[in-house]
């Protein structure tokens, strides 16, 4: 028995024009996506190349980042893929690829520290504790991720 070796992706999903509020997206709709460029850049061979054991783990609307999980290897396809994705549920987007490793866990500690990282920028520009406290509860809440881990 051979064991598959993954690679997990942290990325990030903005739509243009539209900066603040909630995305409603769904994980397979981001999945479709990145199936339909990488058909589009490297043809059927990439797209049967990630086909196996690939998925889009993932999403969180405040927050607008999703896991994608790959194969090691074809994890290059997906990798060149994803940034020249231009449109999710005919929405037009721009995806970035935050982080890229080897277990769920080391990426849920990225996710965690850029999070952290984030709420300290907006911080900055609220002025009461109350407004704090929802802000960090919107986004420093990792409910969905643990249930994955």
């Amino acid at each position: 028995m051979v064991r598959h070796k993954n690679r997990y992706m942290v990325v990030q999903i903005n739509e243009t024009g539209k900066e603040e509020g909630k995305l409603k997206l769904k994980a397979a709709s981001l999945h479709e996506a990145i199936i339909q460029k990488v058909q589009q850049l490297h043809g059927d061979f990439g797209v049967a190349a990630i086909r196996a054991g690939f998925t889009a783990k993932y999403f969180n609307e405040h927050t607008r980042v999703a896991f994608v999980r790959t194969r090691r290897g074809p994890h290059k396809f997906v990798c060149s893929a994803i940034p020249c994705i231009k449109s999710i549920e005919n929405r037009n987007a721009v995806v970035n690829i935050l982080y890229v490793g080897a277990t769920i866990r080391q990426c849920f500690y990225f996710l965690k520290n850029y999070q952290q990282e984030k709420f300290d920028e907006y911080c900055v520009k609220l002025k009461t504790d109350e407004e704090k406290i929802n802000l960090k509860k919107e986004m420093l809440n990792f409910e969905n991720v643990l249930a994955i881990l």
